[in-house]
Protein backbone atom coordinates (compact mmCIF):
# COMPACT_ATOMS: atom_id res chain seq x y z
CA UNK A 1 0.00 0.00 0.00
CA UNK A 2 1.73 3.55 -1.19
CA UNK A 3 1.92 5.66 2.19
CA UNK A 4 -0.27 8.90 2.47
CA UNK A 5 1.56 12.05 1.72
CA UNK A 6 0.99 14.68 4.36
CA UNK A 7 1.84 18.58 3.65
CA UNK A 8 2.04 21.84 5.65
CA UNK A 9 -1.11 23.89 6.38
CA UNK A 10 -1.54 27.45 7.91
CA UNK A 11 -4.11 27.21 10.49
CA UNK A 12 -5.56 30.01 12.45
CA UNK A 13 -5.34 29.57 16.54
CA UNK A 14 -8.20 32.18 17.54
CA UNK A 15 -11.00 30.69 14.76
CA UNK A 16 -9.14 27.80 12.89
CA UNK A 17 -9.50 28.47 9.09
CA UNK A 18 -6.93 26.83 7.55
CA UNK A 19 -5.25 27.42 3.91
CA UNK A 20 -2.04 26.11 2.12
CA UNK A 21 -0.08 29.63 2.70
CA UNK A 22 1.05 31.81 5.57
CA UNK A 23 -0.57 35.24 6.18
CA UNK A 24 -0.04 37.71 8.95
CA UNK A 25 -3.71 38.37 9.22
CA UNK A 26 -6.43 35.21 9.19
CA UNK A 27 -8.79 36.59 6.24
CA UNK A 28 -11.84 35.02 8.04
CA UNK A 29 -11.49 36.36 12.16
CA UNK A 30 -9.07 39.46 11.19
CA UNK A 31 -6.56 38.27 13.59
CA UNK A 32 -2.95 38.99 13.56
CA UNK A 33 -0.17 36.74 13.53
CA UNK A 34 -2.30 33.91 14.40
CA UNK A 35 -1.55 31.67 11.74
CA UNK A 36 0.10 28.66 12.53
CA UNK A 37 2.12 25.94 10.77
CA UNK A 38 0.33 22.65 10.98
CA UNK A 39 0.38 18.64 9.57
CA UNK A 40 -2.37 17.88 7.04
CA UNK A 41 -1.80 13.95 7.74
CA UNK A 42 -4.39 11.50 6.29
CA UNK A 43 -3.12 8.83 8.92
CA UNK A 44 -2.99 11.19 11.81
CA UNK A 45 -5.30 10.90 14.63
CA UNK A 46 -6.55 14.47 14.64
CA UNK A 47 -7.46 14.09 11.35
CA UNK A 48 -9.26 11.06 11.92
CA UNK A 49 -11.23 13.03 14.62
CA UNK A 50 -12.81 16.09 12.29
CA UNK A 51 -10.13 18.38 13.04
CA UNK A 52 -8.58 18.78 9.28
CA UNK A 53 -5.25 19.24 9.99
CA UNK A 54 -2.85 18.70 13.38
CA UNK A 55 -0.28 21.20 14.75
CA UNK A 56 3.29 20.64 13.95
CA UNK A 57 5.01 18.96 16.55
CA UNK A 58 8.24 21.10 17.96
CA UNK A 59 10.71 19.79 20.66
CA UNK A 60 10.83 21.75 24.08
CA UNK A 61 13.13 21.87 26.94
CA UNK A 62 12.04 19.18 29.43
CA UNK A 63 13.20 21.15 32.31
CA UNK A 64 10.57 23.80 31.47
CA UNK A 65 7.49 21.54 31.23
CA UNK A 66 5.30 21.96 34.35
CA UNK A 67 4.45 18.12 35.95
CA UNK A 68 0.82 17.04 35.05
CA UNK A 69 -0.08 18.00 38.76
CA UNK A 70 -3.55 15.76 39.98
CA UNK A 71 -3.42 13.66 37.34
CA UNK A 72 -5.16 10.59 38.58
CA UNK A 73 -9.52 9.74 38.70
CA UNK A 74 -10.09 7.14 41.58
CA UNK A 75 -12.23 4.73 40.04
CA UNK A 76 -14.39 4.30 43.58
CA UNK A 77 -13.34 1.11 44.08
CA UNK A 78 -10.08 0.57 46.04
CA UNK A 79 -9.05 -2.88 45.13
CA UNK A 80 -8.65 -1.45 41.22
CA UNK A 81 -7.29 1.88 42.49
CA UNK A 82 -4.54 -0.47 44.31
CA UNK A 83 -3.47 -2.00 41.25
CA UNK A 84 -3.82 0.99 39.07
CA UNK A 85 -0.99 2.31 41.15
CA UNK A 86 -3.85 4.65 43.01
CA UNK A 87 -6.15 5.71 40.51
CA UNK A 88 -6.46 5.54 36.88
CA UNK A 89 -3.90 8.16 35.36
CA UNK A 90 -5.76 10.98 33.01
CA UNK A 91 -4.48 10.62 29.21
CA UNK A 92 -3.43 6.79 29.71
CA UNK A 93 -4.92 3.31 27.81
CA UNK A 94 -5.94 0.60 30.78
CA UNK A 95 -6.48 -3.06 29.19
CA UNK A 96 -8.06 -5.62 30.87
CA UNK A 97 -7.99 -9.15 29.76
CA UNK A 98 -9.50 -12.35 31.39
CA UNK A 99 -11.52 -15.29 30.91
CA UNK A 100 -15.72 -15.31 29.48
CA UNK A 101 -17.51 -14.91 32.87
CA UNK A 102 -14.92 -13.76 34.95
CA UNK A 103 -16.77 -10.21 35.64
CA UNK A 104 -14.64 -7.83 33.53
CA UNK A 105 -18.23 -6.26 32.59
CA UNK A 106 -19.39 -6.13 35.66
CA UNK A 107 -16.07 -4.62 37.23
CA UNK A 108 -16.15 -1.70 34.27
CA UNK A 109 -20.27 -0.86 34.58
CA UNK A 110 -19.45 -0.13 38.78
CA UNK A 111 -16.56 1.69 37.56
CA UNK A 112 -18.22 3.63 34.96
CA UNK A 113 -21.39 4.10 37.62
CA UNK A 114 -18.75 5.17 40.29
CA UNK A 115 -16.78 7.59 38.05
CA UNK A 116 -19.94 9.06 36.28
CA UNK A 117 -21.58 9.96 39.97
CA UNK A 118 -18.48 11.47 40.61
CA UNK A 119 -17.19 13.55 37.85
CA UNK A 120 -20.00 12.52 35.15
CA UNK A 121 -18.81 12.10 31.34
CA UNK A 122 -18.78 8.80 31.29
CA UNK A 123 -18.77 6.60 27.50
CA UNK A 124 -19.66 3.21 27.95
CA UNK A 125 -19.12 1.63 24.53
CA UNK A 126 -20.63 -2.11 24.14
CA UNK A 127 -19.92 -4.66 21.24
CA UNK A 128 -21.41 -7.42 22.57
CA UNK A 129 -24.15 -6.19 24.45
CA UNK A 130 -27.47 -4.37 23.80
CA UNK A 131 -27.96 -1.42 25.84
CA UNK A 132 -31.31 -3.30 27.49
CA UNK A 133 -28.53 -6.03 28.80
CA UNK A 134 -26.16 -3.53 29.93
CA UNK A 135 -29.29 -1.52 31.88
CA UNK A 136 -30.48 -4.74 33.58
CA UNK A 137 -26.79 -5.63 34.67
CA UNK A 138 -26.94 -1.98 36.12
CA UNK A 139 -30.34 -2.27 37.64
CA UNK A 140 -29.87 -6.11 39.09
CA UNK A 141 -26.20 -4.40 41.11
CA UNK A 142 -28.79 -1.38 42.22
CA UNK A 143 -25.61 1.23 40.37
CA UNK A 144 -26.72 5.03 40.09
CA UNK A 145 -26.09 5.13 35.95
CA UNK A 146 -27.31 8.79 35.41
CA UNK A 147 -23.71 9.95 34.70
CA UNK A 148 -23.03 7.01 31.75
CA UNK A 149 -24.19 7.76 27.67
CA UNK A 150 -24.50 4.30 26.19
CA UNK A 151 -23.11 3.38 22.67
CA UNK A 152 -23.91 0.01 21.28
CA UNK A 153 -22.11 -0.11 18.04
CA UNK A 154 -18.94 -2.10 16.36
CA UNK A 155 -17.94 0.79 14.24
CA UNK A 156 -15.09 2.61 14.99
CA UNK A 157 -16.21 5.36 13.10
CA UNK A 158 -19.32 5.36 15.33
CA UNK A 159 -17.17 5.47 18.22
CA UNK A 160 -15.18 8.72 16.70
CA UNK A 161 -18.19 10.74 16.54
CA UNK A 162 -19.49 9.98 19.64
CA UNK A 163 -16.62 10.63 21.60
CA UNK A 164 -15.90 14.24 19.20
CA UNK A 165 -19.16 14.91 20.33
CA UNK A 166 -19.49 14.29 24.15
CA UNK A 167 -15.73 14.63 25.06
CA UNK A 168 -15.94 12.18 28.06
CA UNK A 169 -13.69 11.81 31.08
CA UNK A 170 -13.91 8.26 30.88
CA UNK A 171 -14.45 5.29 28.32
CA UNK A 172 -15.05 2.10 28.46
CA UNK A 173 -14.82 0.00 25.01
CA UNK A 174 -16.46 -3.84 25.49
CA UNK A 175 -14.45 -5.40 23.82
CA UNK A 176 -11.62 -4.21 21.68
CA UNK A 177 -11.94 -7.59 19.69
CA UNK A 178 -15.15 -6.50 18.50
CA UNK A 179 -14.48 -2.81 17.25
CA UNK A 180 -13.40 -2.45 13.62
CA UNK A 181 -12.98 0.33 11.01
CA UNK A 182 -14.02 0.07 7.13
CA UNK A 183 -10.20 1.56 6.99
CA UNK A 184 -8.67 -1.88 7.93
CA UNK A 185 -11.21 -4.24 6.66
CA UNK A 186 -14.75 -5.53 7.35
CA UNK A 187 -13.89 -8.13 10.27
CA UNK A 188 -13.64 -7.42 13.54
CA UNK A 189 -10.90 -9.07 15.39
CA UNK A 190 -8.34 -9.35 13.20
CA UNK A 191 -4.82 -8.08 13.47
CA UNK A 192 -5.17 -4.92 11.25
CA UNK A 193 -8.18 -3.94 12.90
CA UNK A 194 -6.85 -4.29 16.50
CA UNK A 195 -3.61 -2.42 15.74
CA UNK A 196 -5.68 0.06 13.85
CA UNK A 197 -9.02 0.53 16.21
CA UNK A 198 -6.49 0.75 19.61
CA UNK A 199 -4.36 2.83 18.29
CA UNK A 200 -6.83 5.32 16.71
CA UNK A 201 -8.70 5.49 20.41
CA UNK A 202 -5.11 5.96 22.53
CA UNK A 203 -4.22 8.65 19.81
CA UNK A 204 -7.72 10.11 21.28
CA UNK A 205 -7.20 10.24 24.62
CA UNK A 206 -3.48 11.03 24.35
CA UNK A 207 -4.57 14.44 23.28
CA UNK A 208 -7.06 14.79 26.51
CA UNK A 209 -7.41 14.74 30.39
CA UNK A 210 -9.29 11.30 29.98
CA UNK A 211 -8.97 7.69 30.80
CA UNK A 212 -9.92 4.44 27.69
CA UNK A 213 -10.25 1.59 29.44
CA UNK A 214 -10.90 -1.48 27.06
CA UNK A 215 -11.67 -5.50 27.74
CA UNK A 216 -10.21 -7.64 25.44
CA UNK A 217 -10.37 -11.74 25.17
CA UNK A 218 -7.55 -14.11 26.02
CA UNK A 219 -6.41 -17.49 24.82
CA UNK A 220 -6.86 -20.93 26.50
CA UNK A 221 -3.71 -19.85 27.86
CA UNK A 222 -5.20 -17.14 29.72
CA UNK A 223 -2.99 -14.62 27.42
CA UNK A 224 -4.32 -11.16 25.60
CA UNK A 225 -5.96 -12.40 22.51
CA UNK A 226 -4.25 -10.86 19.14
CA UNK A 227 -0.90 -9.49 18.57
CA UNK A 228 1.72 -8.75 21.55
CA UNK A 229 1.93 -5.38 19.95
CA UNK A 230 -1.47 -4.09 21.40
CA UNK A 231 0.00 -4.55 25.08
CA UNK A 232 2.69 -1.97 24.04
CA UNK A 233 0.22 0.62 22.65
CA UNK A 234 -1.44 0.56 26.34
CA UNK A 235 -0.10 2.26 29.23
CA UNK A 236 -1.53 -0.41 31.21
CA UNK A 237 -1.64 -4.02 31.06
CA UNK A 238 -4.14 -5.73 33.63
CA UNK A 239 -5.10 -9.78 33.90
CA UNK A 240 -8.21 -10.69 36.06
CA UNK A 241 -7.73 -14.19 37.09
CA UNK A 242 -9.99 -16.38 39.63
CA UNK A 243 -9.60 -19.78 41.24
CA UNK A 244 -12.61 -22.12 41.83
CA UNK A 245 -14.35 -20.05 44.48
CA UNK A 246 -15.97 -16.72 43.94
CA UNK A 247 -13.11 -14.89 44.12
CA UNK A 248 -11.18 -12.73 41.51
CA UNK A 249 -7.43 -11.82 41.42
CA UNK A 250 -6.55 -8.84 39.86
CA UNK A 251 -3.41 -7.91 38.55
CA UNK A 252 -1.10 -5.69 36.81
CA UNK A 253 1.39 -7.53 34.33
CA UNK A 254 2.30 -3.88 32.70
CA UNK A 255 2.15 -0.45 34.54
CA UNK A 256 3.64 2.69 33.19
CA UNK A 257 2.48 4.54 36.11
CA UNK A 258 2.47 2.52 39.84
CA UNK A 259 3.82 -0.72 40.89
CA UNK A 260 2.70 -4.61 38.79
CA UNK A 261 3.46 -6.21 42.44
CA UNK A 262 -0.08 -5.03 43.76
CA UNK A 263 -2.81 -7.71 43.92
CA UNK A 264 -6.42 -6.79 44.11
CA UNK A 265 -8.71 -9.40 45.53
CA UNK A 266 -12.50 -9.06 44.61
CA UNK A 267 -15.87 -11.44 45.64
CA UNK A 268 -18.34 -11.88 43.78
CA UNK A 269 -21.58 -11.81 45.32
CA UNK A 270 -24.88 -10.45 43.91
CA UNK A 271 -24.08 -6.95 44.31
CA UNK A 272 -21.08 -7.51 42.30
CA UNK A 273 -17.76 -7.42 42.74
CA UNK A 274 -16.73 -6.46 46.18
CA UNK A 275 -12.90 -5.77 47.31
CA UNK A 276 -11.75 -7.75 50.14
CA UNK A 277 -10.56 -6.11 52.94
CA UNK A 278 -8.25 -8.70 55.18
CA UNK A 279 -7.06 -11.38 52.42
CA UNK A 280 -5.47 -13.40 55.30
CA UNK A 281 -8.34 -14.80 56.38
CA UNK A 282 -9.32 -16.32 52.54
CA UNK A 283 -5.85 -17.85 52.66
CA UNK A 284 -5.37 -19.76 55.66
CA UNK A 285 -7.65 -22.67 56.44
CA UNK A 286 -9.66 -22.88 60.17
CA UNK A 287 -9.54 -26.21 61.57
CA UNK A 288 -10.80 -27.44 64.68
CA UNK A 289 -8.54 -30.41 64.96
CA UNK A 290 -4.57 -30.86 64.76
CA UNK A 291 -2.84 -29.54 61.57
CA UNK A 292 -2.27 -33.12 59.02
CA UNK A 293 1.09 -33.35 58.07
CA UNK A 294 2.37 -31.53 54.84
CA UNK A 295 0.75 -28.11 55.74
CA UNK A 296 2.96 -25.13 55.97
CA UNK A 297 2.41 -21.04 56.27
CA UNK A 298 4.05 -18.12 55.02
CA UNK A 299 3.90 -14.95 55.11
CA UNK A 300 3.95 -12.87 51.87
CA UNK A 301 4.21 -9.45 50.34
CA UNK A 302 1.80 -8.36 47.15
CA UNK A 303 2.39 -5.19 46.54
CA UNK A 304 2.19 -2.73 49.90
CA UNK A 305 0.24 -5.46 51.79
CA UNK A 306 1.49 -8.70 53.61
CA UNK A 307 -0.57 -11.79 54.65
CA UNK A 308 -0.28 -15.14 55.33
CA UNK A 309 -0.76 -18.15 52.77
CA UNK A 310 -1.05 -21.69 53.50
CA UNK A 311 1.01 -24.33 51.59
CA UNK A 312 -0.14 -27.69 51.14
CA UNK A 313 1.98 -30.73 50.09
CA UNK A 314 1.26 -34.19 49.09
CA UNK A 315 4.18 -37.11 48.40
CA UNK A 316 2.96 -40.29 47.30
CA UNK A 317 4.91 -43.22 44.70
CA UNK A 318 5.52 -42.49 41.26
CA UNK A 319 3.83 -44.50 38.77
CA UNK A 320 6.17 -46.18 36.38
CA UNK A 321 9.09 -44.86 37.97
CA UNK A 322 9.14 -41.51 36.17
CA UNK A 323 8.37 -38.41 39.12
CA UNK A 324 6.21 -35.52 38.10
CA UNK A 325 5.16 -32.05 40.00
CA UNK A 326 1.59 -31.24 39.81
CA UNK A 327 1.55 -27.48 40.71
CA UNK A 328 0.08 -24.54 38.97
CA UNK A 329 0.06 -21.95 41.68
CA UNK A 330 3.46 -22.20 42.43
CA UNK A 331 5.83 -22.58 39.56
CA UNK A 332 6.63 -26.79 38.97
CA UNK A 333 10.68 -25.49 38.15
CA UNK A 334 10.53 -23.84 42.14
CA UNK A 335 8.83 -27.08 43.56
CA UNK A 336 11.07 -29.19 42.13
CA UNK A 337 14.16 -27.13 42.91
CA UNK A 338 13.17 -27.02 46.64
CA UNK A 339 12.40 -30.86 46.59
CA UNK A 340 15.95 -31.35 45.44
CA UNK A 341 17.95 -29.50 47.43
CA UNK A 342 15.82 -31.12 50.44
CA UNK A 343 17.08 -34.53 49.13
CA UNK A 344 20.58 -33.43 48.62
CA UNK A 345 20.93 -31.71 52.24
CA UNK A 346 18.95 -33.79 54.26
CA UNK A 347 19.01 -37.37 52.80
CA UNK A 348 14.92 -38.10 51.77
CA UNK A 349 14.27 -38.75 48.72
CA UNK A 350 11.92 -37.11 46.42
CA UNK A 351 13.33 -38.55 43.19
CA UNK A 352 10.78 -41.27 43.20
CA UNK A 353 7.92 -39.54 44.32
CA UNK A 354 5.22 -37.16 42.31
CA UNK A 355 4.48 -33.97 44.31
CA UNK A 356 1.20 -32.23 44.63
CA UNK A 357 1.88 -28.31 45.80
CA UNK A 358 -1.87 -26.54 46.41
CA UNK A 359 -2.13 -23.05 47.58
CA UNK A 360 -5.17 -22.22 49.91
CA UNK A 361 -7.24 -19.80 48.51
CA UNK A 362 -6.33 -20.45 45.20
CA UNK A 363 -3.68 -17.46 44.74
CA UNK A 364 -0.20 -17.74 42.49
CA UNK A 365 2.92 -17.35 44.60
CA UNK A 366 5.81 -16.12 42.88
CA UNK A 367 8.01 -14.74 46.07
CA UNK A 368 10.87 -16.44 46.66
CA UNK A 369 10.86 -16.01 50.47
CA UNK A 370 8.14 -19.06 50.03
CA UNK A 371 11.00 -21.67 49.66
CA UNK A 372 11.26 -22.26 53.66
CA UNK A 373 7.91 -22.91 53.81
CA UNK A 374 7.97 -25.06 50.71
CA UNK A 375 10.36 -26.96 52.06
CA UNK A 376 8.79 -27.47 55.75
CA UNK A 377 5.75 -28.64 53.69
CA UNK A 378 7.40 -31.03 51.55
CA UNK A 379 9.52 -32.75 54.34
CA UNK A 380 6.26 -32.67 56.38
CA UNK A 381 4.47 -34.61 53.59
CA UNK A 382 7.23 -36.78 53.16
CA UNK A 383 7.50 -38.04 56.78
CA UNK A 384 4.37 -37.40 57.83
CA UNK A 385 4.90 -35.24 60.48
CA UNK A 386 3.08 -32.07 61.04
CA UNK A 387 4.44 -28.97 61.64
CA UNK A 388 3.84 -27.45 65.20
CA UNK A 389 0.48 -25.05 65.13
CA UNK A 390 0.67 -21.26 65.31
CA UNK A 391 3.78 -21.46 63.07
CA UNK A 392 4.82 -19.20 60.54
CA UNK A 393 8.06 -19.95 58.30
CA UNK A 394 9.99 -17.17 55.78
CA UNK A 395 12.76 -17.66 54.05
CA UNK A 396 14.75 -18.19 50.71
CA UNK A 397 16.14 -21.17 50.28
CA UNK A 398 19.42 -21.74 48.38
CA UNK A 399 21.53 -24.80 46.44
CA UNK A 400 23.41 -24.87 49.21
CA UNK A 401 20.85 -25.51 51.39
CA UNK A 402 20.91 -22.37 53.05
CA UNK A 403 17.98 -20.08 54.09
CA UNK A 404 18.39 -16.24 53.28
CA UNK A 405 17.40 -13.44 54.65
CA UNK A 406 14.08 -11.70 52.62
CA UNK A 407 12.70 -8.13 52.80
CA UNK A 408 10.28 -6.40 55.38
CA UNK A 409 10.96 -8.76 57.58
CA UNK A 410 9.10 -6.83 60.63
CA UNK A 411 6.21 -6.50 58.56
CA UNK A 412 5.80 -9.91 57.93
CA UNK A 413 6.24 -10.87 61.62
CA UNK A 414 3.76 -8.27 62.38
CA UNK A 415 1.14 -9.46 60.28
CA UNK A 416 1.44 -13.11 61.72
CA UNK A 417 1.11 -12.02 65.07
CA UNK A 418 -1.95 -9.89 64.53
CA UNK A 419 -3.30 -13.39 63.05
CA UNK A 420 -2.31 -15.21 65.79
CA UNK A 421 0.71 -16.73 65.31
CA UNK A 422 2.89 -17.54 67.87
CA UNK A 423 6.01 -18.56 66.35
CA UNK A 424 7.59 -17.40 63.22
CA UNK A 425 11.06 -19.18 61.86
CA UNK A 426 12.86 -16.30 59.81
CA UNK A 427 16.74 -16.09 58.68
CA UNK A 428 17.34 -13.42 60.92
CA UNK A 429 16.33 -12.59 64.54
CA UNK A 430 13.70 -10.08 64.51
CA UNK A 431 11.08 -9.19 66.99
CA UNK A 432 10.99 -12.53 68.96
CA UNK A 433 11.74 -15.12 65.45
CA UNK A 434 13.52 -18.27 65.43
CA UNK A 435 16.81 -18.00 63.66
CA UNK A 436 17.43 -20.24 61.15
CA UNK A 437 20.90 -20.17 58.45
CA UNK A 438 20.20 -23.45 57.15
CA UNK A 439 17.78 -26.38 55.99
CA UNK A 440 18.97 -28.59 58.69
CA UNK A 441 18.32 -26.07 61.24
CA UNK A 442 14.75 -25.18 60.55
CA UNK A 443 14.39 -29.06 60.33
CA UNK A 444 15.29 -29.44 63.61
CA UNK A 445 13.21 -26.47 64.97
CA UNK A 446 10.19 -28.02 63.33
CA UNK A 447 10.31 -31.23 63.74
CA UNK A 448 13.35 -32.22 66.49
CA UNK A 449 15.59 -34.42 64.03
Amino acid sequence: MAKKKSSSVYKCSECGYSQPAWLGRCPECGSWNSMEECIADPNSTAAAFGLGASEKIKPVPLANVTAQENARIETGIPEFDRVLGGGAMKRSAVLIGGEPGIGKSTLMIQTAAAIGKKYGRVLYVSGEESAGQLKGRADRLNLDTRGIEILCTMRLEDIKDALTALNPLFVVIDSIQTVYSVEAGLVPGTINQLKFCANELTGWVKNRDSVLIMSAHVTKDGNIAGPKSLEHIVDTVISFERNDDEVRFLRAQKNRFGSVDELGIFAMSEKGLEGVGDPSTMFITKRSGKIPAGIANTAVFEGSRAFIVEIQSLTVPAKASISRVYSDKIESARVARVAAVLEKRTGIRFSDQDLYINVAGGVRLTESSIDAALAASLYSARTDLAIPENTVITGELSLAGEIRPVPRLKQRIKTAGELGFSTVIAPEKEGGSLKTENIREMIKLLFGK
